[in-house]
């Protein structure tokens, strides 16, 4: 959890409070939110993430979803 925490902190520029409800409900749910950018912005977050995550041996993925109009 901690390691999903320092993810939404460091990647997508969360403070820790929000960081921790969004860690929450990805726990609870199986899938959480981390923003609304433009394709090539989301894209790039997401392949940081995965990178992050497997430098760090960890099977945290993400991906990206078109926003509902």
């Amino acid at each position: 959890m901690e390691f999903v925490v320092h993810v939404l902190e460091r990647i997508f520029g969360m403070n820790q409070q929000l960081a921790t409800q969004v860690m929450l409900n990805v726990h609870q749910s199986g899938g959480g939110m981390c923003g609304v950018y433009t394709f090539d912005v989301a894209e790039t977050k997401v392949r940081q993430t995965i990178d992050f995550a497997r430098q760090h041996q960890h099977p945290l993925q993400c991906t990206v979803e078109k926003a509902e109009d």
